[in-house]
């Protein structure tokens, strides 16, 4: 039997000098015995997809409502898994601990409530006055807060450097809270690889997702540089005709294009800095992954066609609309009325924070019981 003494033995022997040996994490929390074949990040993984945030993920909104009548759409779910394979693979190859990677992958989006960011704006705004609501926060508390799994601890009781990059997690779309961990030193390398392996996975998946839709059509996308660079290397050309196999092939090749400029830049940096250990890396003054500057211009143009023409298209701003509707009026509801929440959350209203309490219940809503909830209370037809 391969003992986790044997891997993280290999981990020594085989890992580059900048990378986050399970030997040499700061541990947890509560401390525990450790596992006779599974490293603590390989055990951290495996707690991670064993919570109840994560199964929830399945029926949570990344662009397009679970609703919608197509089960094609990415979920949060399928994001999280498309983020973990691009981590991993970046991982690999820059020669960092993937298991420690793949965990704060998993973990990255455990805190989203239902309908995606349309779903978050409404929870912020409904806590405004009570401490605001930000997802990435949100993740942190479950592992650590909510899930309740241990009877000697609440959390996951994960180690020091999933729980740090959790919170320091860093896109466009994800503000980090450094506070509670060296708000000074950067995180891991592992970490850090996240953050693109993130804004890779959404960016190329809404892009083909919008194309699926039809709410995007090739024609709009003639003249972004990304686009013309792979459409030309594949030697597609999307008009008149413009097939479902063309499409996968573009976004395989964009995320391959986006993935091989990572490993590259972050190499060349890694090389330009000289960074020779774990300390190197958290002690400089800002991320060492990078994207090259060619690339990350072709990114930040498809990012800003996806904005315009897919995330404020008129049928994702009527899902807009709805999310926000259904969360501020179940706020509202269970605010003014808590009796009508089920038992035990009542109960936790009394001991814990009210308002943070009932924000938590509806966060941990997926989009379809949210949908369920609000019409039980608003639209139910009454039986005589």
């Amino acid at each position: 039997m391969i003992t986790r003494q044997d891997i993280e033995d290999l981990e020594i022997e085989r890992l580059a000098p900048y990378a986050m040996s399970s030997r040499a994490s700061q541990g947890r929390v509560y401390p525990e015995d450790e596992h006779p074949y599974r490293t603590a990040y390989q055990r951290d993984r495996d707690r991670l997809i064993h919570t109840t945030a994560f199964r929830r993920l399945e029926y949570k909104t990344q662009v397009f409502l679970t609703t919608e009548g197509s089960d094609y759409y990415r979920t949060r779910l399928t994001h999280t898994i498309e983020v973990a394979q691009i981590g991993r693979t970046i991982a690999r190859s820059l020669g960092v601990n993937e298991d420690l990677t793949e965990a704060i992958c998993l973990a990255h989006d455990l805190g989203h409530g239902p309908f995606g960011h349309s779903g978050e704006s409404a929870l912020d705004e409904a806590m405004r006055d009570h401490g605001g609501f930000d997802h990435n926060y949100q993740s942190y508390r479950i592992v650590t807060e909510l899930e309740e799994r241990f009877p000697d601890f609440e959390g996951l009781n994960l180690t020091y450097e999933v729980r740090e990059g959790i919170v320091k997690h860093e896109t466009v779309y994800d503000r980090s809270h450094f506070s509670e961990f060296d708000p000074d030193r950067r995180p891991t390398l592992e970490a850090q690889i996240v953050n693109l392996a993130d804004e890779i996975a959404y960016t190329t998946a809404d892009l083909d997702d919008g194309l699926r839709s039809g709410m995007i059509v090739p024609a709009q996308l003639i003249g972004l540089e990304f686009w013309e660079l792979v459409t030309q290397e594949l030697g597609i050309k999307p008009q008149p005709a413009f097939s479902e196999m063309d499409r996968h092939r573009i976004v395989r090749r964009l995320v391959g294009k986006e993935v091989s400029d990572v490993i590259k830049a972050t190499s060349a940096r890694i090389k330009d800095y000289n960074v020779q250990s774990v300390d190197d890396i958290r002690n400089l003054p800002h991320n060492i992954s990078a994207r090259s500057d060619d690339v990350e211009r072709m990114d930040r143009e498809l990012k800003d066609f996806l904005f315009t023409n897919l995330y404020r298209h008129w049928r994702v701003m009527r899902m807009d609309l709805r999310a926000q509707r259904v969360i501020t009026e179940l706020f509202e509801a269970f605010t003014a009325s808590p009796i009508i929440l089920p038992t035990e959350i009542q109960r936790q209203t009394q001991r814990k924070n009210f308002y943070r309490t009932i924000c938590d219940y509806i966060a941990g809503m997926t989009d379809r019981f949210a949908l369920q909830e609000h019409h039980k209370l608003f639209h139910a037809t009454p039986t005589l």
